[in-house]
């Protein structure tokens, strides 16, 4: 699979990485393990980038996002692992599973606390609050992946190196997803301080999110106070008052789709996640359960969102010849033999840290849980930002490079205009808001998650969320078990003993929600 991290190294230069699991007691030895050739650290603003990059790709678009959304249903995995997945044939509760994005969270996490060190008193960097602001955001949003995919993980002892570049502790303990998440929220506070500083030398154009912006920065540090907040709602003691906060954060966060989170650094070469999966894998097809969604509430994205095996765009007629969607769980493990998504051919998509549709999708929840009559508008904008970005995705599509190589998707139906979105709300959406309005509000927010941007994994969070609120909106046709959460990676199941012990069988996948999720664990 080709990669996009040599953006990274074109912009960063070489950062050198501890990749040695073994220390040695003795000094000689130990000196043996390091390189006194090359400098040991380098430029904070270099070491952002290759964070951004990796969060963006292997993190948010990678693995996580890809699996989940077969387990959501926003995909169906049609082939080797995917199929394995799709079918629960061991796949969800093996500790190779998520191996790889399970080392690269840890990577980006200490990369990004390497930054914080380097910015903060005595360090090489001292008095860059700015970049130090960023990289406090980069290492909250990888903490949240960490706790919210695999729960109770290690944290306090993990992702630290010494002075030599050796990590610290050889078998971190396990902590409390609830303490984590205390963390997490630390360390969003202390970006909001920090990014109202200043550097001397600024991050400029490292920045590949947004360019040393630090009010965009400030927005999306606000934006993810109130995901993670919601996240909480279950664990929390006064409901009214955490809504309140959701909502407070929300107007502090974007105002627009211009401020949104949205990882562009995509081209011929370097290529939306998604669609490096499948042009290299072909193990998606389209879902049947979220096509009979989008067909109950005569959805406009029906028409735009699915193509056939002649690479051609369908109507979305459930009666047309060439209608032939992946049935969730029991499909038949045959490359290009169902329908696609549109997204899988995506390959110029952004990835998003946090969309504005999501910020809308969040702020209508918390107004509806307060019987605020405010909700309904707020949706409605969020329907109408989604489909603009449903739009955006399926232009990627047809603007794929690779993909138009060897002649291109074909358009047979005219895009989505606000207009039209702004129809669909009125007729078909309002009046299902009218009689249940938290049910069509996650319903709409599922709908607008799956796509290119690497959303699949907070609808699985909101999934996750709503089945321990007792709130089952959002119905699965696969009727093999449901993964609760991610097992852990084997490379710490074999030789860290205190996350072998967590792990187990791996069963407990099945069967323990995380903490937040109303688990113990």
């Amino acid at each position: 699979m080709k990669t996009i991290l040599n953006i990274a190294m074109k912009t960063a230069g070489v950062f050198l990485m501890s990749a040695l699991l073994f220390s040695c007691s003795d000094e000689v030895l130990d000196s043996i393990n390091r390189d006194n050739d090359h400098p040991k650290s380098v430029e904070s603003k270099y070491i952002l980038a290759e964070v951004l990059t990796s969060t963006a790709f292997y993190n948010i678009g990678g693995d996580l996002n890809t699996y989940l959304a077969t387990y959501i249903e926003h995909e169906v995995g049609i082939h080797n692992q995917l199929y394995y997945a799709e079918t629960r044939m061991g796949e969800p509760s093996s500790s190779s599973t998520f191996n790889n994005v399970w080392e690269n969270l840890y990577r980006s996490l200490r990369d990004a606390r390497i930054v914080i060190d380097q910015c903060s008193d005595g360090g090489r960097d001292e008095g860059n609050r700015v970049t130090r602001g960023i990289a406090e955001v980069l290492a909250a949003y990888n903490s949240a992946l960490i706790t919210d995919m695999f729960g109770d993980a290690p944290w306090v002892e993990a992702a630290l190196v010494d002075e030599s570049g050796l990590p610290k502790f050889m078998t971190p303990k396990v902590d409390r997803q609830e303490d984590i998440y205390r963390q997490i929220m630390q360390l969003l506070d202390d970006a909001i301080a920090d990014l109202q500083g200043s550097d001397s030398s600024p991050v400029g154009n490292y920045d590949l999110l947004y360019s040393g912006d630090k009010s965009k920065w400030l927005k999306l540090a606000y934006g993810l106070k109130a995901r993670y907040t919601l996240h909480l709602l279950t664990r929390a003691t006064g409901l009214e008052a955490e809504l309140d906060r959701i909502l407070d954060y929300v107007s502090s966060s974007f105002a627009s789709a211009a401020d949104q989170a949205a990882f562009n650094i995509y081209d011929a070469s370097n290529m939306n996640p998604l669609f490096d999966f499948q042009w290299s894998r072909d193990g998606l097809a389209a879902s049947r359960s979220l096509s009979e969604k989008m067909v109950e509430r005569n959805d406009p994205r029906l028409r735009r969102v699915f193509v056939d095996n002649n690479w051609s765009q369908i109507a979305g007629d459930p009666e047309a010849d060439n209608y032939f969607m992946a049935p969730n769980g029991t499909p038949e493990q045959l490359q290009a033999h169902y329908n696609t998504s549109i997204f899988v051919y995506s390959q110029l998509a952004s990835t998003m840290f946090l969309s504005y549709h999501e910020l809308l999708f969040i702020k209508a929840e918390a107004l509806a849980r307060k019987g605020s009559p405010e909700a309904e508008s707020v949706l409605r904008e969020a329907v109408i930002a989604a489909m603009a970005n449903t739009e955006a995705s399926v232009a990627a599509a047809f603007g794929a490079p690779e993909v138009n190589r060897y002649g291109g998707l074909e358009e047979t139906t005219d895009p989505i205009e606000p207009d039209e979105a702004a129809e669909y709300f009125d007729t078909e959406v309002k009046p299902r808001f009218d009689a249940e309005p938290l049910k069509e509000i996650m319903i709409q927010k599922y709908l607008a998650f799956f796509g290119a941007s690497g959303e699949s994994t907070e609808a699985y969070n909101d999934i996750r969320r709503l089945k321990a609120l007792n709130e089952p909106f959002i119905t699965l046709a696969n009727p093999g078990k449901f993964p609760l959460r991610c097992g852990y990676g084997n490379s710490d199941t074999t030789t860290n003993p205190n996350v072998g012990e967590a792990f187990g069988d791996g069963q407990y996948v099945y069967s323990e929600p995380v903490w937040w999720a109303g688990g113990n664990r």
